[in-house]
């Protein structure tokens, strides 16, 4: 009678062990984090988002598509990470001799409270009119900053109303179909990042 408590006692510890496996199975199931949007072949051009462009029109997911394209994000605010990845995507054009007929450059705002069409548009502008501007509501600018797998968080306000905005600054390769074909990182070696950029323009 003692082997047979002992073994029921067993029983009991197992089928609690497999119980518990089963809820924590179904627990990580339910909270895994959505798939990586930026793991290989997934489609940005296939996720709804609309912006509003500064060369006057509107620019959706479906845009994407037709031009292999360098895209990332930040604000015309910025005092460093964004001036410096529009001057290398400057560089790495004149170094290819690659025109924007061949690759776009895409730079959307995560700071839509202050970068409005117009500013976007000097912005750019001033560093190159071939660079196009895109820039959306608050919930417009959540969702593509969501699609892409974005972070951007608001510093605190200074005062008199500045502030800076901590963001992803990978900068984005998009194929001609509008597919994820890698990113460039912020300070990646020249030589590399150029690579990577004739590659993805020969398709």
């Amino acid at each position: 009678m003692a082997e047979t408590a002992a073994i029921r006692r067993v029983r009991i510890i197992l089928w609690i062990l497999v119980t518990l496996a089963a809820i924590a199975a179904t627990v990580l199931f339910v909270l895994r984090p959505p798939a990586d949007p930026r793991a290989p072949g997934i489609s940005y051009a296939e996720q709804p988002f609309t912006l509003s462009s500064t060369t006057g029109r509107q620019f959706s997911n479906a845009d994407l598509k037709g031009l292999p394209t360098l895209l990332f994000f930040g604000y015309t605010f910025c005092p460093d990470v964004c001036p410096t990845t529009i001057s290398d995507t400057l560089k790495w054009r004149s170094d290819l001799g690659i025109g924007y007929d061949t690759l776009r450059t895409i730079f959307v705002t995560i700071d839509p409270e202050r970068d409005t069409v117009d500013i976007l548009k000097s912005y750019v502008g001033a560093f190159d009119p071939g660079i196009e501007g895109l820039v959306g509501t608050a919930a417009e600018t959540d969702t593509v900053r969501s699609i892409f797998g974005v972070v951007a968080e608001k510093g605190e306000d200074d005062g008199s109303g500045f502030y800076l905005v901590n963001h992803t600054a990978t900068l984005f390769l998009i194929g001609a179909d509008g597919s994820y074909q890698g990113t460039v990182a912020y300070g990646e070696e020249t030589a590399s990042a150029e690579a990577k950029i004739k590659r993805l323009v020969n398709g």
